[in-house]
């Protein structure tokens, strides 16, 4: 069922992402007088074909990962005297520099329809409070404890650990003080807690930027009744079954599947005794461990879970807007997406941030499909956040990308007249070179996570 989700999402996605990024070239280009010959989602051979009565050939292709509108041009084909008001190379500089940023800028209105549909819709939270803080890191240090409410970081008010998570990742990679104020239960006034960071992350290849501090969240007690087991993984082969409850571990008491977690996690590819309660009766079995890398550290495996508890209702949060209220939501937030996937690409450049970050379409397919599956919410936020990053990296000024094209355009702006072809087409090749190489580094990330 879930590859049905990845495929269907991911279907969806990109289809609903392309056609708007396309058609916002398609509806300026129209509205400056340029002729469309054809506007493609997708490349390849056409699946469907058809025309509008202005001639212009509609058609949706076999190869899903992008699309194009190809408009009247006099450098690719001679014009009548009659076409030469409608070709896109002989339109004013301002009128070519509209159409090339329209096409980003409809990523951007998509992703702001999204945030401000799921304003209105409402959302739930987990209320971000301390479940433990590690002995010895920076949250210790700083003097944060369990309990406390963490309202806000870097003086902006946070209203879930997704926010918090987000606030986090603008700070990788940097030096200096970073600010949480939090609250005991029961107050409403917080107090300052101030950790000093010295590169914070920087290069650091699988990012958790909670656990970097020294923070676990607060989650409902949960037992280690086991529920459910990977297919051929160590708890199946050992003998383990649904509904046994694990007791200990080599003569440690477990006390929470989380506890478990953490014994299991230490011993890599050893052999443990487990004590398991089983129909009221208590027995003993020899498990070996598996083993997997996670952050570039071997831990042990079980392969097998457990039902969580549900969330006490205290412990969530509501939140809903408006129709006007949800508008300057969906501006906020689209506007933060925005600034921190551009600042996410400068700290791959400089190094503040590991370039294995960098995810493919393999990573893309299965968070598509992982958020289908999930609910409308869901898959709308993912939707918006592509969008967001479909919009940011067409803005690059690399020649091939819409930036690419924008930045010739406005150096033509300057100096009143056209780079020569000669200094374009080697532009184009650089880009299509460096292009290429980014896609294929992102799709050896993906391989290199499965």
């Amino acid at each position: 069922m879930s590859g049905i989700y990845m495929l269907l999402g991911t279907l969806i996605a990109l289809g609903v992402l392309v056609t708007i990024h396309e058609y916002g070239h398609f509806w300026v280009a129209r509205r400056c007088g340029v002729r469309v010959l054809r506007f493609s989602v997708g490349f390849g051979k056409p699946l469907l074909v058809w025309k509008d009565r202005h001639g212009t050939e509609f058609a949706i292709a076999a190869i899903p990962l992008g699309g194009y509108v190809k408009m009247l041009d006099g450098r690719e084909e001679p014009l009548a005297a009659e076409e030469e008001s409608q070709a896109f190379n002989l339109k004013t500089v301002q009128q070519r520099i509209a159409i090339v940023a329209a096409g980003p800028m409809a990523n951007f209105l998509l992703a702001f329809v999204f945030f401000w549909a799921l304003a209105m819709l409402g959302t739930q939270q987990v209320r971000p409070v301390i479940g433990a803080v590690q002995p010895d890191s920076l949250a210790d240090i700083a003097g944060l404890q369990s309990g406390q409410e963490i309202v806000a970081v870097d003086g902006q008010a946070v209203h879930g650990w997704g926010d918090i998570h987000i606030r986090l990742l603008r700070r990788l990679g940097e030096s200096g003080t970073l600010q949480i104020e939090a609250r005991q239960p029961g107050n409403t006034l917080a107090s300052p807690y101030v950790m000093q960071l010295q590169d914070w992350q920087k290069g650091v290849d699988e990012l958790n930027p909670l656990q970097a501090l020294g923070l676990e969240p607060w989650r409902p007690e949960t037992t280690a009744r086991l529920t459910h087991f990977a297919e051929h993984g160590p708890a199946l082969a050992a003998g383990l079954r649904e509904g046994d409850l694990v007791l200990a571990l080599d003569a440690t008491p477990v006390e929470n599947w989380y506890q478990l977690v953490q014994l299991i996690q230490q011993r890599p590819n050893e052999s443990v005794v487990l004590q398991i309660e089983r129909n009221g009766s208590e027995i003993q079995l020899p498990v070996q461990l598996g083993e997997r890398v996670e952050n570039g550290v071997n831990r042990g495996f079980l392969g097998a879970g457990v039902t969580s508890e549900p969330w006490p209702e205290q412990m969530l949060i509501q939140r809903s807007f408006g129709l006007f209220e949800g508008a300057l939501e969906g501006v906020s937030q689209t506007w933060r997406m925005s600034t921190m996937t551009l600042m996410s690409i400068k700290k791959m450049l400089l190094g503040e941030m590991s370039a294995k970050n960098l995810s493919g379409p393999i990573s893309i397919a299965k968070v598509a499909g992982a958020s289908a599956e999930s609910g409308l919410r869901s898959f709308l936020s993912f939707m918006a956040y592509l969008s967001i990053s479909l919009g940011v990296l067409n803005l690059l000024p690399v020649p091939v990308l819409d930036g690419g094209h924008l930045m010739f355009y406005a150096v033509e702006w300057v100096r009143g007249k056209p780079l020569s072809e000669r200094i374009q087409a080697l532009g184009m090749q650089l880009g299509m070179a460096l292009v290429l190489s980014l896609m294929a580094f992102a799709v050896f990330n993906d391989i290199a996570r499965l």
